[in-house]
């Protein structure tokens, strides 16, 4: 069984084994148990239902919350040669019943779903005749009551579900859960305990960085330029700001979109398309531009403001590096942002235990901003990971080489004020205390005679409040829930009151990184990727990841063989678009004289010994290059590299046979005359006749001369 769902993976989507999870998730659903699988952003989710929908008989409908989404999904699936459809609101009901009558032909194997759509009784009648093998729910965080993004639609699916004739698997999906809504969705699902994957939240490929008190509008210039002609996404939670970045944007002179509730329809999804195809490099927008994105190759994300807790934030920035390539997620942090979010949850219309949730939910993400632990550790800890690593070594705070300074004095002094203040006040007027603040009520509540006024005066008010809200993250003290909480000691401020335990917290800015280029193959690979993308009106990323354009311009594949050996290229994708993929790793080669290992990539069990080996016996056998090239089914480009490769060890001879006397003289000359170790610059002086080979041979007999020498 699992030996079918392997072919399956290699001939759809050019992967030779599971990720981590996948297996044992599909293998779950084969054998018809229900299933929640949690895995991060970019983790594979999909392969775990739409692999089994291809081995099962009958059709898989998928829940998806967003038509942006459902699009995404199906435009994958068709270019791999999957069948599959959506049904949304896009469509006409005349559209809708011609897709329900292909699906009982048979046409399809999945069809994806806005869990809307099930509340009508109308559609659900529609789809009684269908034979329904799966039903997978996408983003099943939605379903449950404590989950960030509730939608009540989900909520109705389990009931729609058992009134179903033929109660088909479930398999829910996942990348952000908390065990609490993990609890919830299993129980509203009657999945057991037993049946619950999860692979960790964990994503190696984000930098995750926060920065606090910094010119938010520099930070954003600088990122731009670091990631010049690379797509990123600005979150920012109010339209008005969203309309003030993207006109700072566009002064800089960087291609920009915006998106958020104001615009209507059309524009939106004339914005999304247009960042979609890779014609805009930056997308301004609102949270509302959150689970419909599909886009792989997003290399960076910077949050302007807040987000309203870590689910938001983790879901958002894990928009980056979907396709497993390093990627920056960068949270801007200010004071006004938590402010900004309380008065949104405040306009929100929703009882008070979900009010309160929210707020304990939007606390944890403010202790996120100003913990000094490893930032990956901290998000995993609150996903309930308990096998995560202290450090990443790959976010801001495992990269801050800044001195730690003892601040155990000034933690006593906060405690001290806050005992003194009857644990009943917040932040703000703690920090206007210890400052010795002159303002009114201080005066009317008699803190100025407290013996801790005006203890830490050296320091301004907004220094304090951050000293404060990082001894909060860091366990030492609590704040109350609700839009006016107080302060409280923990357990933990104890040993530091009695000075058994010191305190430190690290001073000085980060440097940030240096600009990153990318190489001249992969900037070929992605023009083509572009051309490919729009004559066939699909995005970019559909075509090929950046991922895969990555490990193309590590292998250099010369030949149709060899590509299937690269990571995301099926039998499909290659039959589409090899050629030309192949010409242009060939004039790279060709062009740049890249001299990479010149053996296949796969060696048959029945090579004794190395390619580059054979090619040189049966040159040594007086057979041409082409002749070879053609017995062994390999390019011409190979076979010559597999010569060099036999004269850098010494093993050619022959020289006579591949120039001149006076080419080899002449090469040479041109060499020396460019100083340049890439062979174009050389080529371009030579005569038409040389070409490539021989330049790499001459440079290859002179080098074996200098060793000698």
């Amino acid at each position: 069984m699992m030996q079918e769902a392997e072919g399956l993976l290699k001939k759809y989507y050019g992967y030779d084994s599971f990720r981590n999870g996948q297996a044992s998730a599909i293998q779950n659903v084969l054998e018809g148990r229900n299933s929640l699988v949690l895995m991060p952003t970019g983790g594979g989710k999909s392969i775990c239902y739409q692999v089994p929908a291809l081995m099962m008989d009958g059709i898989t409908i998928v829940i998806s919350p967003l038509i942006s989404l459902m699009k995404d999904q199906v435009d994958s699936l068709l270019s791999i040669g999957i069948s599959a459809t959506f049904i949304n609101s896009s469509l006409s009901q005349q559209e809708v019943y011609a897709r329900i009558e292909s699906a009982r032909n048979g046409e399809y194997k999945l069809i994806y779903i806005a869990p809307e759509r099930f509340e009508s009784p109308q559609f659900c009648s529609l789809i009684e005749n269908l034979h329904i093998s799966i039903i997978a729910i996408d983003e099943a965080h939605c379903i449950s009551q404590w989950g960030h993004d509730f939608r009540p639609s989900y909520r109705t699916l389990s009931h729609v579900i058992q009134d179903l004739p033929m109660r088909p698997v479930i398999i829910a999906l996942t990348a952000t859960a908390t065990k609490d809504v993990i609890h919830d969705i299993s129980s509203l699902l009657y999945i057991n305990e037993d049946d619950v994957f999860a692979t960790g939240f964990k994503r190696e490929n984000l930098m995750l960085s926060v920065e606090k008190g910094v010119d938010k509008l520099s930070v954003i210039k600088d990122l731009l330029q670091k990631y010049k002609e690379t797509s990123g996404i600005i979150y920012a939670s109010t339209r008005k700001d969203v309309e003030k970045l993207y006109e700072y944007i566009k002064k800089l002179g960087f291609s920009v979109a915006k998106y958020h509730a104001g615009l209507n329809d059309n524009e939106r999804k004339e914005a999304q398309e247009a960042y979609l195809f890779d014609q805009v490099q930056v997308m301004v927008a609102t949270n509302a531009f959150g689970m419909g994105i599909n886009k792989s190759n997003v290399r960076f994300v910077i949050h302007y403001q807040l987000p309203k807790n870590i689910e938001a934030y983790y879901q958002e920035a894990g928009r980056a590096g979907r396709d497993g390539e390093p990627s920056e997620c960068t949270l801007l942090f200010s004071p006004q942002d938590v402010q900004l979010q309380k008065f949104l949850i405040e306009q929100n219309q929703m009882n008070s235990e979900r009010k309160q949730q929210d707020y304990r939910k939007l606390q944890a993400m403010i202790d996120f901003c100003h913990t000094e632990q490893c930032l990956q550790h901290h998000l995993l800890h609150y996903f309930g990971d308990e096998h995560a690593q202290m450090r990443c070594e790959n976010c801001s705070n495992c990269k801050d080489n800044r001195e730690k300074i003892d601040i155990t004095k000034e933690a006593q002094i906060i405690f001290s004020c806050i005992k003194r203040m009857k644990e009943r006040f917040g932040v703000t007027l703690v920090a206007q205390v210890l400052k010795g603040s002159k303002n009114k009520r201080i005066m009317e509540l008699g803190f100025h005679d407290l013996s801790t006024y005006g203890l830490l005066s050296k320091y301004t008010e907004k220094e304090l409040s951050t000293t404060i809200q990082y001894l909060i993250a860091e366990g030492y003290l609590v704040l109350s829930e609700g839009q006016y909480p107080t302060l409280s000691l923990t357990n933990e401020s104890r040993p530091v009151l009695l000075g058994e335990k010191l305190v430190y917290k690290r001073a000085a800015m980060i440097k940030r990184d240096k600009v990153v280029v990318d190489d001249e193959l992969f900037n070929r690979l992605r023009a083509a990727r572009k051309e490919i993308s729009t004559d066939e009106k699909i995005p970019p990323f559909v075509v090929f990841s950046d991922r895969t354009l990555r490990e193309l311009c590590e292998m250099q594949p010369l030949t149709m063989e060899e590509l299937l050996h690269v990571k995301g290229i099926g039998e499909q994708k290659r039959e589409r678009y090899g050629e030309k993929i192949l010409t242009i790793i060939h004039e790279y080669v060709e062009e740049f004289g890249v001299s990479k290992k010149s053996e296949p990539i796969i060696k048959t069990k029945k090579e004794t010994k190395p390619s580059y080996l054979e090619t040189y016996e049966m040159y040594t056998e007086r057979k041409s290059l082409n002749e070879i090239a053609k017995a062994r089914e390999l390019s011409l480009i190979t076979i010559q590299n597999h010569i060099v490769q036999a004269a850098e060890e010494g093993l050619f001879t022959t020289w006579d046979d591949v120039f001149t006397p006076e080419e080899e003289a002449l090469i040479i000359e041109k060499a020396m005359e460019t100083g340049s170790d890439k062979l174009r610059p050389i080529k371009d002086l030579l005569p038409d006749e040389i070409d490539y080979f021989q330049i790499k041979m001459a440079l290859t007999k002179l080098n074996l001369q200098a060793e000698i020498v």
